[in-house]
């Protein structure tokens, strides 16, 4: 499955959102390597207590989602909260690609 996930960019990096419902977080994975981030995670849907199912059409649903990240982001500094079924990552621009304010000298 494929998790919807909301990207927004502002001057200081961008920030993702999944929505991962049922997922606990021993079964969230996140993994940066190079320019690559994956988010991966495992949900289980439980029967109610004394109810059995007959048929099952998602009994585990499993999400994945690859993204590819511009050089102008800071993979080292990649930070993530997990709360309520909704994933947040934080990814800062490299320091290169931060605006800066060049002064203008009088003279």
């Amino acid at each position: 499955m494929t998790p919807p996930v909301d990207v927004i960019e502002d001057s200081g990096g961008i920030t993702l959102y999944a929505d991962l419902p049922g997922v606990s977080r021993d079964k969230l994975q996140l993994n940066v390597e190079a320019d690559t981030l994956t988010i991966e995670a495992e949900s289980a849907l439980p029967s109610p207590e004394g109810l059995q199912s007959s048929h099952t059409e998602v009994g585990l649903a499993r999400f994945r989602r690859v993204f590819t990240l511009s050089k102008e982001l800071d993979t080292e500094q990649v930070s993530a909260e997990f709360a309520q079924g909704v994933l947040r990552l934080r990814i800062p621009k490299a320091q290169h690609a931060q605006p800066r304010r060049v002064e203008v000298k009088v003279g």
